[in-house]
């Protein structure tokens, strides 16, 4: 990838738009102290993913917004536009379809950035890792600042390593591996969350399973007292019945003596009134 294009609007002393055209071959920014030369090296670190406000020279994000002079109103944004030419396909593989790159960082007052690829919100992330599959990036030894070149030739080893990684281009590979890693342990709590979840949950099992045997016995016993019950009330049932006909029976049988007792008791009465008419004449025979 090769950068095309810088804008700038808004971006610390470039308070009106500016456009800078990167052409191929070696490109120089000349002028006097306090014109800004600094501010587009910072631009070009802002857009690339810094996050850090002190490398912008700065006490806050919100600086890089320009401030205000007697003159001149402070704004309350501030954008830098980064182009790139993606012909030779160098670019991440979901960015590698494209042509043209237009990277783009925008920041309000109070409400931090929102990146951009050719108008589509990204994370600073992903923009992070566009520039490391560069072999550049807001912290690459490819932009020297004052004084930086006495720090690379003292630099540890340690240090010289990852410089030596940077100009190989697999600096990328170092952060995706950082994120595959972070990803793993993630993993690896989710897996050691879900092996609880699973003791938990065989606990549960093993409880609802006595459970649901003592509900299926209960259930079985609650059918064999409703057979019982209702077998145990037929029989009273039918008992009764037949006490009630046997009463019914012993009462027509008692109505029956009753009857038979009242005509003999009315045929005793007639014979003694026949006897009670006959037996005084006898008497006074005699």
């Amino acid at each position: 990838m090769r950068f095309t294009r810088l804008r700038l609007t808004g971006f610390k002393s470039f308070v009106e738009p500016t456009e800078l055209l990167i052409e191929r071959g070696l490109t120089g920014i000349v002028g006097p102290n306090g014109c800004g030369k600094s501010n587009l090296v910072e631009a070009l670190r802002w857009v690339m993913g810094e996050s850090s406000a002190k490398q912008m020279r700065g006490g806050e994000m919100d600086d890089v917004i320009f401030g205000g002079t007697r003159d001149r109103p402070a704004r309350n944004m501030a954008e830098v536009i980064l182009g790139m030419d993606n012909a030779d396909r160098n670019a991440p593989a979901v960015f590698n379809h494209m042509d043209d790159l237009d990277v783009s960082r925008r920041i309000e007052r109070g409400s931090g950035s929102t990146y951009r690829v050719n108008g589509k919100e990204v994370r600073a992330r992903d923009v992070q890792l566009l520039f490391a599959d560069a072999a550049t990036g807001p912290r690459s030894n490819a932009l020297v600042s004052q004084g930086r070149i006495g720090n690379i030739i003292a630099a540890k080893p340690t240090s010289r390593r990852i410089l030596l990684e940077e100009a190989a281009g697999i600096t990328g590979l170092h952060s995706r591996r950082h994120e595959a890693e972070l990803r793993l342990r993630a993993a690896e709590t989710n897996l050691v969350r879900l092996e609880d979840v699973l003791g938990a949950m065989e606990v549960q099992h093993k409880t609802l399973k006595k459970q649901a045997r003592q509900a299926s016995r209960y259930s079985n016993l609650s059918g064999h007292i409703r057979r019982a019950e209702a077998t145990l009330f037929h029989m009273r049932w039918n008992a009764a019945q037949e006490a009630l006909e046997r009463g019914r029976q012993h009462r027509r049988e008692a109505e029956a003596t009753v009857v038979r007792l009242t005509a003999a008791s009315a045929e005793a009465a007639r014979l003694q009134a026949e006897f009670a008419a006959v037996l005084p004449p006898l008497r006074q025979t005699e």
